[in-house]
């Protein structure tokens, strides 16, 4: 009976052992491994001791069961503080293993030195073999040292992760105490509850079951393999391995479905040997060493259109390469893609309607100067030539571009001249169609008409979304009869102070005033014109402005000829 239960301890062992091989999964802990050879072969020993008739039998069945002591602890206490998610440093670790090897290699002189069993019996009770009058040696008990030292740390870590690890799952935990406490038992109290056999191999096999689930239920707790698994069972994603050097490792089914080129490829070549992936792949993977921002890539192939996730392929903390991961995105993309389109339409759309409307208020804007011109018999055509004036200015600033002017703001200048003078709206006909020279009352109100034009530019302009294009045509309206030196009205402004676009307005607002008929006088030569500008840099105008006057100034007078 007692060798029946021997015999079955280790078919127990065996079958887990192939039941583990049928259920293996990669991300398995290696300890566990472990664990699984080490069992049937320390119950085979234990199988083997009691099937002795001799000592040296006996010896040789016990060499096998140390296999436990000095090993299988160590390995599970590996296991709990790997599960527990606590590390070994490595020193500590390889000094474990180097304590572990020495014990059994003492355990391996037993019957031929007295340090770990000074002298041993063997006598068959009831046709099993049992060792008696076994009287220990010194390494013996620093082996039970070992062993209790073994299980001090693995319960002191499940304790401490209790406490202290909220990332632990709290049932691992209490799994994992079962099979650590069913060892102590029969490691410690095994003899105590009943001498006539074992109790080892049978807690080897229920720390055996129970490590098994315990193994496959902490995987469920990991992301990265839990969610790696789904990616590969649900074949739709495909998976590209490039080592560090950009040489080809590998690739999965799916991904060889996706693009046939992969079949292509050989293993450990450089990628730059093949034409598809020296032109597709090689970039990619350079692009994301250069800048891990770049990661997502969007690719089509033939029908298809697939994100591609780029990410390191790591060994432990060690760099080994680049893993590229691909899903088909077709629908999503093609999508997207459609949102675009119509986004795009419905842009053009908004942005045909915004132009009409521009148009219009363009068309609003210039039949308003247009009304406020013939009330006023002296400004005939006055303000598309002053218009066009500031035209040729700004297009002279533009190509030197001192002012670090931008286009939008060269354009608003332009679109903005027409109403400079809308103020005149407000004044008097008996004041602006009076033919004659003001008098300093009349002149006063006349005056007025800058920031009056200011004010109804601001009103016009009040719901436009171009805050430059309003800006700018105020300034021109408000500041266009400023002078440089700071004798201009209305407000006295002074060098700089005065806008930019109110500078250039006042050159065109003069130099159209000087060479064009009024009723009160005949147009001025461009000799003449050209003098009294000149002179006027530095008092009324920016003198900044001079060079591009001059250089504007065949295209002014080409102009003025072809517009009389």
């Amino acid at each position: 009976m007692v060798i029946f239960y021997y015999q079955l301890m280790f078919v127990i062992s065996v079958i887990m052992v192939v039941a583990y091989a049928f259920f293996w999964h990669k991300h398995f802990d290696g300890h566990f491994t472990i664990m699984t050879v080490l069992v049937p072969i320390i119950n085979l020993g234990f199988l083997l001791l009691a099937q002795s008739r001799s000592v040296e039998e006996g010896l040789t069945a016990v060499r096998l069961t140390y296999l436990g002591g000095c090993f299988l602890m160590l390995d599970v206490m590996f296991l709990v503080f790997s599960l527990c998610g606590v590390p070994f440093k490595r020193w500590i670790r390889v000094t474990f293993i180097i304590v572990s090897c020495l014990l059994y290699i003492s355990a391996l002189t037993i019957g031929h030195s007295d340090i770990f069993y000074v002298s041993v019996d063997l006598e068959v009770i009831n046709g099993v073999g049992v060792l008696i009058n076994k009287k220990y040696g010194f390494i013996h008990y620093v082996f039970y040292a070992v062993a209790i030292l073994y299980y001090v740390l693995t319960i002191g870590v499940i304790v401490y992760s209790f406490i202290k690890k909220k990332q632990v799952p709290r049932k691992l935990l209490m799994m994992i105490c079962v099979p650590v406490t069913i060892a102590m038992i029969g490691f410690f109290g095994g003899r105590l509850i009943t001498r006539k056999i074992e109790l080892l191999p049978l807690t080897y096999n229920i720390g055996m079951v129970c490590y098994m689930i315990i193994v496959s239920k902490a995987r469920l707790y990991d992301p990265s393999d839990s969610v790696v698994d789904s990616l590969v069972q649900r074949g739709d994603t495909g998976f590209v391995s490039i080592d560090h050097n950009e040489c080809y490792l590998g690739s999965n089914e799916r991904a060889k479905s996706m693009f046939s080129q992969l079949n292509e490829l050989e293993i450990d070549k450089h990628l730059s040997q093949n034409p598809w992936a020296d032109e597709i792949i090689l970039p990619w993977i350079r692009a994301y060493g250069q800048n891990k921002e770049n990661n997502k890539i969007t690719y089509s192939h033939g029908d298809k259109i697939y994100l591609v996730n780029i990410s390191d392929l790591n060994d432990g903390s060690k760099h080994m390469g680049y893993q590229l991961l691909f899903t088909d995105d077709t629908t999503n993309q093609r999508f997207i893609n459609l949102i675009k389109e119509y986004n795009t339409k419905l842009e053009n759309e908004v942005a045909a309607k915004t132009e009409h409307i521009i148009e219009m208020q363009d068309k609003l804007v210039l039949g308003m100067a247009t009304m406020v011109e013939g009330r006023d018999n002296f400004t005939g055509g006055h303000i598309k030539r002053t218009s066009d004036v500031v035209r040729i200015l700004v297009e002279e600033i533009k190509k030197d571009n001192v002012f670090n002017l931008s286009d939008s703001y060269c354009k608003n200048v332009i679109k903005a001249a027409p109403m400079h003078d809308l103020g005149k709206i407000t004044i008097d006909d008996a004041i602006l169609r009076k033919p004659g020279k003001y008098v300093p009352k009349e002149y006063e109100v006349m005056k007025t008409h800058a920031a009056e034009g200011a004010r109804i530019v601001s009103e016009i302009l009040s719901n436009t979304d171009d805050e430059e294009f309003k800006l700018i045509a105020e300034n021109m309206a408000h500041y266009h009869h400023e002078r440089f030196d700071g004798s201009g009205y209305p407000e006295k402004l002074k060098g700089e102070a005065i806008p930019l676009e109110a500078r250039i307005m006042a050159i065109a607002d003069v130099f159209d005033a000087l060479v064009s008929k009024r009723v009160y006088k005949e147009e001025m030569s461009f000799e003449e014109a050209d003098k009294i500008i000149g002179e006027g840099m530095g008092t009324q105008f920016d003198p900044k402005l001079y060079p591009f006057y001059e250089k504007a100034r065949k295209k002014l007078e080409d102009y003025y000829r072809l517009a009389t």
